[in-house]
């Protein structure tokens, strides 16, 4: 059986929500977002343990508060974040070993994962090695230059949104993130590491819902969407 290790990068300071609370424990339907999100990772079958990327500061509380509380057994590595995501998943990948056939890199803040959706990830990067989970883009996309002129009309039918988990086996995204480290180069996701070094990224069908939660709004239509699911489950 392939078994996939799960970084959950819970660095966030939440600057465009309001408050002083970082986002990743702000309550969703009585339950803190972080702890949702790992509850999902907990209670998938092939995700074998989970290494949580959260700030220093923070470490006592999210051992103490969100993995005790909520008892994620397979929580066995809490480590401080760095400056950028990338750093922060860089320090998570120093605890991959022989045992993880496939990596996984998720945003904390994306609680309405699915565990459907992790096991998708881990075995279509168990057989093509990368694979992120994107939907469509369904409205009209604008080039816009710095005088706020639109420059171009890209064709949306080429365009995917970009969610997590993003999925590789382990030797490759180890590969791609020492290379990036060595040139000193940051992409705009995992994915991009992989892709600079020539490597085949596969995509999967993502889920419309699968929201990173930044705004107040996400927040309200997260709240939404967990009631209108409570009746159906």
């Amino acid at each position: 059986m392939v078994m996939a290790a799960a970084i959950i990068v819970a660095g966030g300071s939440g600057k465009r929500m309001p408050g002083d609370r970082p986002k990743q424990y702000l309550s969703l339907a009585d339950v803190p977002i972080l702890a949702r999100t790992l509850i999902t990772f907990e209670k998938t079958p092939s995700v074998g343990r989970i290494i949580v990327v959260a700030p220093q500061r923070d470490i006592s509380y999210v051992r103490d508060q969100i993995i005790g509380t909520y008892h994620i057994v397979k929580a066995r590595r809490i480590l401080a974040g760095g400056g950028e995501r990338q750093d922060s998943v860089r320090n998570g990948l120093k605890m991959i070993d022989d045992r993880d056939d496939v990596v996984l890199i998720h945003d904390g803040v994306r609680p309405l994962v699915t565990r459907d959706l992790i096991e998708r990830s881990i075995r279509e990067a168990e057989r093509s090695g990368a694979v992120i989970p994107v939907i469509p883009v369904t409205d009209t996309v604008k080039m816009v230059d710095e005088r706020g002129v639109v420059s171009n009309t890209p064709d949306r039918n080429g365009l995917r949104l970009v969610q997590t988990p993003q999925a590789f086996r382990r030797e490759i995204i180890l590969d791609a993130y020492e290379r990036a480290y060595q040139e000193g180069y940051y992409g705009t996701d995992d994915a991009s590491l992989v892709e600079r070094m020539g490597g085949p990224v596969r995509t999967i069908q993502g889920i419309p819902y699968n929201i990173k939660i930044t705004t107040q709004e996400d927040l309200v239509f997260a709240e939404w969407f967990l009631k209108k699911r409570e009746p159906e489950r």
